[in-house]
Parts: C-alpha cells; sequence; structure tokens
C-alpha cells in the first residue's frame, strides 16, 4: 500500500507542507514590540546598483536581514496564513524578509518591517503534495532508457519502489565515482538497504518493471531524515556507487552540458538552472535565501530543512520526478544546490551543495 500511495501522490517529489504551525496563535506584540536581533540594517555597506544584481550572502546588510529572520521566525509562522519565511530581496534590490502566505492577509496584520529590515509579503497559496508528471514523449526524452554510459538529469530510482526521480551529478572520491540524487529517490526514506540496486530509467517509466538489467550502480551512503518540526535537517541527499563505463557527466542533447567541478554559494538574484527527469531545462532567479522550511513525505511524516535555497521562475522550475536535479548557475554551470522539494506552482528548493558533497566527502566529477 505504500509503494501503492508514493507512486500516485508524489513520484519521489516532495512539497513543501507547514500545515502543522498554521494552527498556532497570532502573537501581534511579539513581531511587532522591540526585537532583541543583534544585527540590523544599516546605512552603511552599500549594496550592489540595480535591483537584479547578484547579492553575495556574506554582505553585511544580508547577514543582518538574515539574524532578524532568525528571530522573528517563530512569531511569523504562528500567523494565521503564514506557511514560510526566507531572506530575500525588495523589488529596489534592498535585504528583506519574505513572508510566504497561502492566501491575502488582513492588511496590517503583518509588519511592514521588523529591526529595519522591510517585510515583503509574497501569496504563494497551499503547499500541497505533488501528483504525478502527465505523460508524453519529446525528442529527448529524460524518461527512457539511455545507452551507458547514461547521462545526468535523466530518470532514476531504487529497485525497491516503483518511482522515479532525476541523477543529479556524478561525483566522487579520488578512488571511486557515484550517482547523486536525494535520499527519497535512492535511499527511500532512509528505508532502503545499503547495497540495494539503483537503475535508470527509475521503475515509475517501466511500468513497475523491476529489470536489473537497468542497473547503474548500488546504494552507498544517505544521510538520514530526521522526520520532525524541531529537527534541523540540511540535506536530502544519497549516493549510488557505479563506474565510468555506466555513468556519464553532462546532460543529454538540450541541457546544458557537464557541470564545472566548482561549486558557489547560493546569491540573490543569480540567475540559475537545472536539467532534470520531468521538466528538463528549466532557468530561474535565486530569491530567498537561509530558508527553514517544513517538508512532507507523506507517510514518511514532516521534516524540518534549514539553510535552503529558494528559486523562482516564471514557469514551474520543478516539477513532480524532477527531485534530485543539480542547481547550477547561468551561465557558469557551477554547482549551486541539490534541488529536492517545492510546491504546486513550481517553486523550487534546494539543499545547498557544499553541504551535499562534505557529507559524502565527493566532489562533482564535471568542468575542471
Amino acid at each position: 500500500m505504500r509503494n501503492f500511495v508514493r507512486r500516485y501522490s508524489k513520484l519521489l517529489f516532495v512539497s513543501l507542507v507547514f500545515g502543522g504551525l498554521l494552527a498556532l496563535p497570532w502573537v501581534a506584540e511579539e513581531v511587532l514590540g522591540p526585537g532583541t536581533a543583534q544585527a540590523k540594517i544599516t546605512e552603511g555597506d552599500a549594496l550592489p546598483q540595480g535591483a537584479y544584481v547578484p547579492l553575495d550572502p556574506a554582505h553585511p546588510q544580508v547577514r543582518a536581514a538574515m539574524a532578524v529572520q532568525d528571530q522573528y521566525t517563530p512569531s511569523l509562522m504562528a500567523a494565521p496564513d503564514v506557511v514560510g519565511t526566507a531572506t530575500g530581496l525588495t523589488a529596489e534590490g534592498q535585504p528583506a524578509i519574505l513572508v510566504f502566505a497561502r492566501r491575502q492577509v488582513i492588511p496590517g496584520s503583518l509588519p511592514a518591517a521588523l529591526d529595519g529590515v522591510p517585510v515583503v509579503v509574497q501569496v504563494t497559496g497551499e503547499f500541497v503534495s505533488m501528483k504525478p508528471p502527465a505523460g508524453g514523449t519529446t525528442t529527448v526524452n529524460p524518461k527512457s532508457r539511455f545507452a551507458r554510459p547514461v547521462p545526468i538529469g535523466v530518470s532514476t530510482g531504487n529497485i525497491g519502489e516503483c518511482s522515479a526521480g532525476t541523477i543529479g551529478a556524478r561525483v566522487k572520491d579520488g578512488g571511486n565515482v557515484y550517482a547523486l540524487s536525494n535520499n527519497h529517490v535512492y535511499a527511500l526514506e532512509n528505508l532502503a538497504p545499503p547495497g540495494s540496486l539503483v537503475l535508470q530509467p527509475g521503475r515509475y517509466d517501466t511500468g513497475c518493471a523491476a529489470d536489473t538489467n537497468d542497473e547503474i550502480g548500488t546504494l552507498a551512503s544517505f544521510v538520514s531524515i530526521v522526520f520532525s518540526t524541531s529537527a534541523s535537517n540540511i540535506v536530502d541527499a544519497a549516493i549510488a556507487l557505479s563506474s565510468t563505463g555506466q555513468l556519464g557527466n553532462a546532460t543529454p542533447t538540450g541541457g546544458y552540458g557537464t557541470p564545472n567541478s566548482t561549486t558557489t554559494p547560493a546569491a540573490l538574484n543569480a540567475a540559475v538552472q537545472k536539467y532534470g527527469r520531468t521538466t528538463k531545462l528549466t532557468k530561474g532567479t535565486i530569491t530567498g535565501i537561509h530558508a527553514t522550511v517544513n517538508v512532507g513525505y507523506g507517510s514518511s511524516g514532516t521534516a524540518r530543512f534549514v539553510e535552503q535555497i529558494i528559486v523562482s521562475a516564471g514557469k514551474p522550475f520543478i516539477k513532480a520526478g524532477d527531485s534530485g536535479s543539480l542547481l547550477v548557475t547561468d551561465p557558469g554551470l557551477n554547482p549551486v544546490g541539490l534541488l529536492f522539494a517545492g510546491t504546486s506552482s513550481g517553486t523550487a528548493i534546494a539543499n545547498p551543495i557544499a553541504a551535499v558533497l562534505s557529507s559524502f566527502s565527493v566532489t562533482i566529477d564535471g568542468q575542471p
């Protein structure tokens, strides 16, 4: 029954769920009253000119906004219809606290600023579990079985479940190479045994057939997900031991190609792209960093993640089945994050890539 529900409700792609926090009472005095955050926005430390200039998270004003966000997130999340927070930018390019709401909030019910940091309310709607993507084929179909070595950015999964996600990248530790994806794609939310077969394509794309001829590797390691809204998960990641004969390091034709081996931290307003099993090549912008989100994993429960990256685009950046896609800069192809969750409208959430790679002591096997 678990596989049936997972197959037809989320296709190994999790969506953001904040339901448990919505029932908390709104304490206006705590948010609107004097704050205790130590960092504040000041007139010094001039920002780069232009609303669309990438803004490094190390900038003093960005750090100050993140500190204020940390201070007030518990109270903001307790407000009716508030479903999340992050550090982002105003339309003029000033650091701000982003407050995500499922519907229009009552005017005046949320502060216009907190400790000198502007508050920007964005109506995102409900965050719901994703449904399986519609069928259909394209010139290059990432759901297909590829000749070996298989490209990155295509369908993959653990043999133990009829589901599918995306191969994010080929990574290496000096002597071995591995396929990188999410825990919920390769380790089945902590439940898959080490050494279990990893396939390309994932079984969801083969009519649920479990064909050992589709093997590209075996589950080598994963970071356990703590299913609790008081947890501090940072990554949803796993690696499968593979070989250069089974796994390539570039996307299929029409993708961005081979990622750079050099990673880079997420910067607000930075242009990014990804190639994934369902939506193929999509381009977007990093609109939030330092995000704290509760992510729903169906019957496994809800897990809180911190230090996450938010990506937005004019159309859905990711859909069900894109879990595990590598987020890279556009241009430059420097890895920024590992995508794992999102909303029904296509807003995406990524783990910081440095934390992912350090968890396994590996590096991206890409362009030097």
